[in-house]
């Protein structure tokens, strides 16, 4: 399975960007859909995830400004991100979880500039 990460960029404090992430296989077959990140010298930490069941889970920091959706018909994850804070800067990176394989993206770069 192949992830590839879009959307990322340099945006000011309260702005706004979209990520979008293009899986290689059908969205169907996924336990979970996710976007995770990484800041420079921090460990990667969950910013949301969409479980088999439909259930969303947020990060506490994001929970408010950020929304993750799906478009089975597009094998496409989004993750709409709003209130952009400079703390919010790193390096996003899409996952998708299918029976016991983890798969990663690249990642998209996003720089929030106070």
């Amino acid at each position: 399975v192949q992830l590839v990460e879009f959307g990322g960029g340099l945006v000011q404090a309260g702005g706004f960007l979209r990520l979008a992430c293009e899986a290689s296989r059908s969205l169907f077959f996924s336990r979970s859909l996710g976007w995770y990140r990484q800041a420079p010298g921090k460990q990667r930490e969950l910013v949301a995830v969409i479980g088999a069941g439909g259930v969303t889970t947020y990060e506490d920091s994001v929970k408010g400004r950020f929304t993750l959706s799906r478009d089975n018909a597009k094998n496409t994850v989004y993750l709409q991100m709003n209130s952009l804070k400079p703390e919010d800067t790193a390096r996003y990176h899409c996952n998708m979880r299918i029976a016991s394989y983890n798969y990663w993206g690249q990642g998209t770069q996003v720089t929030v500039s106070s």
